[in-house]
């Protein structure tokens, strides 16, 4: 009976601010129930490995023959590299080279004249971690570019990243965000042609005569044919590259062959022009500090950037130097623009291309966000409508209605008095619960609302067990004081073990369950702390309240 006044005090006080905080914020609702997109991403963390590989092999060459080492060759295998040296008197010292320069990426191997390089498993955990890390980030900061409102972006494993985007009405669209790479770089071009057969030419090989080579667009990116007396035949070529070298071309180690896509009014690819470009980029858009929608010279949808202080230093220097030759602005692989550089540029330039407005904006999105570390593939996707969120919702409300009116019943059929008294403090938790999810930012999903239901049995539950003590306690004829003491008393130690093995179960589901059963835990762990509150706390208060002002009321 101690501080019985304060403890009133309490209860009124959290149920007041209750009904203020569900009267004033509303509740968040999830993916299910709001309606949305699910995407589960991969980022491909092998394909940004082997690129490093790549690097670090055209570094080592460099270094090696700076130092006077002759070298064979160097060739990346997957993430591993074999460079095969001329002379073996040079194996020691180019050994001292590798491991200074590269000595916590690889492990190194001899046998005779040949190094072996393998990337450490060490070092490669450390790189999954960071690429995935930062392609969480650069996700991040698209989809807040996107406007999307409470977003979930979380990652999943070593390589995977969750992102809900509620209320999305054009998924396809936000995925093309999402998943663009967004790989800015400007390049020196060497040479340019318009088909495939000048391209070869150029680079030192021969097209038969009576032959031509023909280049379609495919599913997986640009499909050769060769065409002889209106026969095709399907090229089986990787890459330009590998196309060039079919014909005995050849293509520098320092060069590399871009495309740019030639388009029609309606957006469909008819053609390609190819790009001999500088394989080591003057710029990348990691100097990008800003990036905009525009137009350009005739009105067409362009993009605007500009570089910070260090890009428009780079940037002013090479162009001053290079006076009318072609500067390439190429993005994931693919120029988008080859312009002839007509004075020095400083801070400020322009991506112009075949773009629509809408493709424009979304470009800018992406630029400024920044580039993904790896490319990332979607490996599901599901889109829920808002109607069926609306029908889960209402379905949700009449459970949750229908359980509630059946319970109170049940208790006032059975415990009388009592049961009433515990059907205002399930309301009471009801109220409670429902503020402390809208106060804690919590997200309402389908099974968060099953989880909801089930509080309602498990906060009766509590009182159940009291109310049985206090029976017990009266049959042995105590007064009505101490069975209430002694049925709280009794009781506490068999409620609190329940909903601790509870509170564990609803831990577990949160930290390895995902988008609905972390929906599902996070409710029902509230729920059991507010029933607590209200089971034990809030019904001893009114009970006591009785005992001591109305006690001939009471009846059980």
């Amino acid at each position: 009976m101690k501080n019985l006044k304060w403890k009133l005090l309490l209860v009124i006080a959290t149920l007041l601010g209750s009904i203020y905080v569900m009267a004033t914020k509303p509740i968040t609702l999830g993916l299910d129930l709001k309606g949305g997109t699910h995407l589960v991403l991969q980022v491909e963390t092998e394909k940004a490995l082997e690129a490093e590989t790549s690097a670090a092999a055209r570094e080592i060459k460099r270094l090696l023959e700076e130092e006077g080492i002759p070298v064979v060759s160097v060739n990346r295998k997957g993430t591993g590299i074999e460079i095969s040296l001329l002379e073996p008197e040079s194996l020691k010292k180019a050994l001292s080279i590798i491991k200074e320069n590269y000595g916590k990426m690889f492990d190194v191997k001899v046998a005779g004249k040949t190094i072996t390089l393998s990337m450490k498993p060490s070092y490669v955990a450390k790189e999954i971690d960071r690429l995935t890390e930062q392609a969480l980030e650069t996700i991040r900061n698209r989809i807040d570019e996107l406007g999307v409102a409470e977003p979930v972006i979380v990652r999943n494993g070593k390589d995977r990243i969750i992102v809900e985007l509620p209320g999305v009405k054009d998924p396809e669209r936000a995925k093309k965000i999402i998943g663009r790479v967004a790989n800015l770089e400007f390049k020196e071009v060497v040479t340019t042609a318009r088909t495939p057969e000048e391209l070869i030419t150029k680079l030192g090989g021969t097209v038969p005569p009576g032959i031509s080579i023909e280049a379609k667009p495919g599913p997986s990116g640009i499909e050769f044919y060769k065409v002889k007396d209106g026969k095709e035949e399907k090229l089986k070529v990787k890459d330009i590259k590998e196309l060039v070298e079919k014909f005995g071309g050849a293509v520098p180690d320092d060069q590399q062959i871009s495309i740019q896509e030639i388009k029609n009014k309606s957006g469909k690819v008819v053609g390609y022009t190819y790009f001999v470009l500088k394989k080591e980029p003057i710029l990348t858009g990691a100097y990008l500090r800003d990036a905009y929608p525009s137009r350009d010279e005739l009105g067409m949808p362009a993009v605007s950037f500009e570089l910070n202080s260090e890009g428009a230093r780079i940037f002013k220097k090479y162009t001053s130097k290079h006076v009318g030759t072609r500067l390439a602005i190429v993005l994931d692989g693919k120029v988008q623009s080859a312009p002839v550089i007509r004075s020095a540029i400083g801070a400020r330039g322009q991506i112009t291309g075949q773009f629509t407005y809408q493709e424009a904006r979304d470009l800018s999105i992406v630029l400024r966000a920044g580039a993904l570390p790896a490319p990332v593939k979607f490996i599901e996707e599901t889109t829920v409508g808002p109607s069926l969120g609306k029908e889960s919702i209402e379905k949700g409300i009449k459970a949750g209605v229908a359980g509630i009116i059946i319970v109170m019943l049940f208790m006032i059929l059975y415990y009388k008095v009592a049961g009433v008294i515990a059907d205002s403090a399930l309301l009471m938790n009801v109220v409670i619960l429902w503020a402390a999810m809208a106060l804690l930012e919590a997200t309402l999903t389908l099974p968060g609302i099953a989880g909801f239901i089930l509080t309602i049995g498990m906060a009766v539950d509590a009182n159940v067990i009291i109310f049985e003590r206090i029976r017990e306690e009266l049959k042995k004829g105590r007064n009505l004081f101490s069975a209430v003491e002694a049925g709280f008393s009794r009781a506490w130690g068999t409620i609190l073990d329940a909903n601790i093995t509870t509170l564990i179960a609803a831990a577990v589901l949160f930290q390895f369950g995902t988008g609905p059963i972390r929906g599902f835990a996070v409710t029902l762990s509230l729920g059991i702390l507010t029933s607590m509150f209200t089971a034990v706390f809030v019904t001893k208060v009114i009970l006591d309240l009785i005992v001591k002002y109305r006690p001939q009321i009471f009846r059980i």
